[in-house]
């Protein structure tokens, strides 16, 4: 039976929007992830059986092509699914998405979901870069928002203990399936919450949400990982300085250089200081200290 292949090229930053918008029109296949060719980061290919999401799904990717995230779209007719060989990624020093190439790699098996966090953002490798440096063994730390758990997974790979939680029960559901196929459970408690007044604010991605439970922020953290909208860290701020303890960190990312002056000002007035930088192109990871 013929299928219809359907390919573009994208940057770091699609690869989480394309699978979202998939989600939006229930396309629940594999997509498969190359290596692109300059200036583009990846080659995505993916497989329709029939033409019945043909058109909804041209539509939701239309935005990406439009704002220069992605080429167009292209559709072609085929026997069967072109061979596509994983391939592996390694962020930082140590992480790798795929295949071990080190007996010191740590490899993250973060299988495809609906939830953000597949490992190819810039603000997910800057924040796992910054996790390389500043994570210890034995420390407590929050995970906030913890979409993919790719995060999660890493924290505890360097032998934290991490309290992962969204707002999102997609989220959380995948953040527990990479949780179990990382065999981290020990170290890792998955929870659909948000910390302090995070439950207020609705879905962070304008979604549904549940009944949200509160943690409420005393003192509870060494270390606070947040890779979210800068507003939303704004907005936060308080009920990170109370959940942190010190001397504790914060490392925060999913945000451009616009907003460095801002959340550098407001975590400032909190007694926080900036402490390590990373930057990607426009995307930014900080770390703070109190």
């Amino acid at each position: 039976m013929s299928l219809i292949e359907l390919s573009l090229d994208a940057t770091e930053e699609a690869i989480d929007w394309i699978r979202s918008l998939l989600a939006t029109v229930n396309y629940t296949g594999e997509l498969q992830i190359e290596k692109g060719e300059s200036p583009w980061a990846f080659h995505v290919r993916f497989y329709l059986s029939d033409r019945t999401k043909l058109n909804q799904i041209e539509q939701a990717l239309s935005s990406l092509y439009r704002t220069g995230m992605t080429t167009e779209l292209e559709t072609a007719i085929v026997e069967q699914k072109t061979e596509s060989t994983p391939e592996s990624y390694r962020i930082g020093n140590r992480f790798v998405i795929g295949s071990a190439n080190h007996a010191d790699d740590i490899t993250l098996n973060i299988q495809e979901s609906l939830a953000f966090g597949s490992g190819f953002h810039p603000a997910t490798i800057l924040s796992l870069r910054l996790i390389e440096r500043h994570i210890t063994p034995g420390l407590e730390v929050l995970d906030l928002g913890c979409g993919s758990g790719i995060l999660s997974v890493a924290i505890a790979k360097l032998g934290a203990k991490v309290l992962a939680i969204d707002n999102d029960a997609i989220a959380v559901e995948a953040t527990q399936k990479a949780v179990e196929q990382n065999t981290v459970q020990d170290l890792v408690t998955v929870q659909l919450a948000s910390l302090g007044k995070g439950s207020e604010l609705g879905h962070w991605m304008g979604g549904e949400t549940g009944e949200i439970s509160a943690i409420e922020p005393n003192e509870n953290f060494d270390l606070i990982v947040a890779n979210v909208f800068a507003r939303i860290l704004i907005r936060l701020s308080e009920d990170l300085k109370k959940a942190v303890r010190s001397p504790g960190r914060l490392i925060l990312a999913g945000f451009t250089i616009e907003y460095e002056e801002e959340l550098t000002e407001t975590l400032g007035a909190l007694g926080f200081e900036l402490c390590d930088r990373l930057q990607e192109g426009d995307w930014i990871a900080l770390a703070y200290q109190i």
